[in-house]
C-alpha cells in the first residue's frame, strides 16, 4: 500500500532528511544571495537521479515522472533564504555565517522537499503523473522569488494544475498539520515618505514649517484612512514602524522620514487603500505647507488557498495523519509569495507543526532563538511525498 510505503521511506530515511537540515541551517544565506544552498539542493538531486533547471539565478525546479506521466502534474514548492539575525541558539548546526539565520524554517521547508523528492522517486512505478518540485529563492525580500520564477515559466511546460506549500508553525505541537480554506495570509506592502519643511530654532517655531509635527498628524491620519474606509468584516493593517528626525532638543529639523507597512486580505481595497494614502497623506502635508515624497513598494499578493483543493488536501491528509491531527489555520497578517503562484493556479498552504514545550522548542520565526523539534520533518516528508503522489485535481 502507498501510503504505508511513504511512511516507511519517510521514517527510514529521516536520520539523513536531518543531517540535511542541520547542514542547510548551518550554511544559511540571504535572499537571492542562495548560491551555495542553490548547489547543495543540485547536488542532492542529481545523487537522487531527479533532472533539473536553474532559473532566477539560484532557483532549481526538478521534474519527477511516475507512470503515466501526463496524466496529471502538481506542483511541490519550498523557499530556501534566510534572515539578517544573529542566532541565539547553542547548537551543534548553529549558523556559521555571522548575522544570517533560518529563523523562518526555510531550512526545514527545503529539507522536507529535497526529502519527498527522495521518497517519490524511489516509489515513481507506483504512482502516477509528474511532480514538479520547486526550491525558490527570495522569499523573504521584495519582489519575491515566486515572482521571478513565474516570470521563468515554472509554471509551464508542463503547467501544474495545483500547488502545494508548506510552512513550519512555532504554535503548534509535532505532530500535527493545519488548513485553511480562501484567505490564509495577507498582502505586504511597503510605505516610504519623507516629509520636508522648513528646519529652524526650536524656540522659533513661527518660523519655520515644523516636519515634526506634520509627521504627528500624517501618522494619525493614516490610521484613520484605514479604520474609517475599509469594510470592517475585512482585515486590514497600517503600521508606521520608523520616524527618522532630528538629532538635538534644540533644532527643528528640515526633514523627517517615516516608513512602515500595509497590509490586507482583499486586493480590490488593497489598491484603493494606495489611492487613499497618497492622496490624504499629499493633501494634509501640504495644508500645512510642507512638501512629501511618498513611494508604495507594492509587494506580496494574498495567499488564497482554493476551497476544492484545501478540501482535497485536508481529506488526504486526515487518511495519511489520522483526523485528530489534522486541525484549522488561524487568518494571519504575515505575508508569503506563495501568494503569486495561488494567483495563477490553484494552490493550498498548510502548516507543520513543530512545537515542543517539554523540549522547549517554542520560539517564534524571525526570532535569534527559533529552532524545531525535528521529529516534525518525519512528518512534513511524508506528507508532502503524499500529496505529491496522490492528490488529483483538475485533470
Amino acid at each position: 500500500m502507498l501510503k504505508e510505503k511513504i511512511r516507511h521511506l519517510a521514517k527510514q530515511y529521516a536520520p539523513d532528511f536531518i543531517a540535511i537540515r542541520h547542514h542547510l541551517h548551518a550554511h544559511p544565506e540571504l535572499s537571492y544571495q542562495e548560491f551555495e544552498t542553490s548547489k547543495f539542493v543540485q547536488q542532492q538531486l542529481s545523487g537522487i537521479g531527479i533532472p533539473f533547471e536553474v532559473m532566477a539565478g539560484t532557483g532549481v525546479v526538478g521534474l519527477l515522472k511516475g507512470i503515466n506521466a501526463d496524466s496529471r502534474v502538481i506542483a511541490l514548492r519550498a523557499d530556501m533564504d534566510a534572515l539578517p539575525i544573529e542566532e541565539e541558539n547553542d547548537v551543534p548546526y548553529r549558523s556559521k555565517n555571522a548575522g544570517v539565520m533560518h529563523a523562518c524554517g526555510h531550512d526545514v521547508h527545503t529539507t522536507v522537499l529535497l526529502g519527498a523528492a527522495k521518497v517519490l522517486h524511489e516509489l515513481k512505478n507506483e504512482w502516477e503523473g509528474t511532480v514538479k518540485l520547486i526550491f525558490q529563492p527570495g522569499e523573504e525580500k521584495n519582489p519575491g522569488g515566486a515572482s521571478l520564477m513565474i516570470k521563468e515559466g515554472v509554471l509551464k511546460d508542463p503547467a501544474p494544475q495545483a500547488i502545494f506549500g508548506l510552512h513550519v508553525h512555532p504554535g503548534l505541537e509535532t505532530g500535527k498539520l493545519s488548513f485553511r480554506a480562501g484567505m490564509v495570509m495577507a498582502s505586504a506592502d511597503e510605505l516610504y515618505i519623507t516629509i520636508r519643511g522648513k528646519g529652524g530654532h526650536a524656540a522659533a517655531p513661527h518660523l519655520t514649517v515644523d516636519t515634526i509635527l506634520v509627521a504627528s498628524h500624517l501618522v494619525v491620519a493614516l490610521q484613520q484612512i484605514i479604520s474609517r474606509n475599509r469594510n470592517p468584516l475585512s482585515p486590514s493593517v497600517l503600521s508606521i514602524t520608523s520616524v527618522q528626525g532630528g538629532h538635538t532638543t534644540n533644532v527643528i529639523p528640515s526633514e523627517v522620514r517615516l516608513m512602515g507597512t500595509f497590509r490586507a486580505m482583499d486586493e480590490e481595497w488593497r489598491f484603493r487603500a494606495h489611492e487613499l494614502i497618497r492622496k490624504q497623506a499629499t493633501e494634509l502635508v501640504h495644508s500645512m505647507g510642507a512638501e512629501i515624497d511618498l513611494h508604495i513598494d507594492v509587494g506580496y499578493p494574498m495567499v488564497y488557498n482554493n476551497e476544492v483543493l484545501d478540501r482535497v488536501a485536508r481529506a488526504e491528509a486526515r487518511e495519511f495523519m489520522g483526523a485528530d491531527r489534522v486541525l484549522e489555520t488561524e487568518v494571519r497578517m504575515g505575508a508569503e509569495d506563495f501568494g503569486y503562484y495561488t494567483r495563477q493556479i490553484p494552490g493550498c498552504f498548510y502548516r507543520l507543526g513543530v512545537m515542543n514545550v517539554e523540549k522547549g522548542i517554542t520560539a517564534g520565526v524571525h526570532t535569534p532563538r527559533f529552532n524545531i523539534d525535528e521529529s516534525a520533518i518525519e512528518i512534513g516528508v511524508g506528507m508532502m511525498s503524499w500529496l505529491g503522489s496522490h492528490v488529483k485535481f483538475g485533470s
